[in-house]
């Protein structure tokens, strides 16, 4: 049979792989969602300048023109 004290280790460092476990889930999560945010805060907006400052010159332009510039 298991020793007493063997058995009470096994289940302290069952008990702090679990904690260790958590731990990592939480971390994963975190730098998930930090990746996401970054996604949305930096990367959609740069895309969407992409489209917006093409049509911004082509109407400076033809304001230009149409000053007679």
């Amino acid at each position: 049979m298991i020793d007493p004290e063997l058995a009470a280790k096994l289940d302290e460092i069952s008990a702090k792989a679990d904690l260790a476990y958590r731990a990592a889930e939480k971390a994963r999560k975190y730098l998930f969602w930090t990746g996401v945010v970054t996604l949305a805060c930096i990367v959609i907006p740069l895309i969407a300048l992409a489209f917006v400052i093409p049509q911004f010159i082509s109407s400076y332009t033809s304001t230009l023109n149409g000053i007679g510039y």
